[in-house]
């Protein structure tokens, strides 16, 4: 093989692997959110889950995230929450009120300038779920 065919090849390699989808498993996200959100979100994402009612700030509508930050899904601000970076008044603690649950297993997600942000393999999917979620 050429030199000039094996930089093309690089070329095409490097184009894939950047244009690749959210590092999430929506599935995986789909079941995590169901055993670990649902109870506060509501099985719709809507943030009328059995528990909304008793909580000091009602629950976000989780469907309306990109709609509710420019038409863009707000991938750092949802990692953030998630994983306790940006802590919430209305969960008493940083969410997730899980601990270490979301801790560990690291790995990276582009955000919509393109720089990365590190979290764990749960948040990524919980992310992945969400973001597929969106109106």
């Amino acid at each position: 093989m050429s030199k000039n065919m094996r930089m093309s090849a690089l070329a095409v390699v490097a184009t894939c692997l950047v244009a690749q989808p959210s590092v999430g498993d929506v599935a995986q996200g789909e079941a995590l959110y169901l055993e670990n959100c649902a109870t506060c979100h509501g099985l719709d994402l809507d943030g009328n889950g059995p528990m909304s009612g008793v909580m000091v700030i009602k629950p976000t509508d989780l469907t309306m995230l990109t709609e509710t930050n420019a038409g863009e899904f707000p991938v750092a601000r949802i990692v953030k929450r998630i994983d306790g970076r940006d802590p919430l008044v209305s969960h008493g603690s940083p969410m997730p009120v899980y601990g270490d649950f979301f801790e560990g297993d690291d790995t990276a997600l582009k955000t919509a300038s393109g720089q990365p942000i590190l979290t764990s393999r749960a948040v990524a999917d919980l992310v992945a779920y969400l973001e597929g979620m969106q109106q």
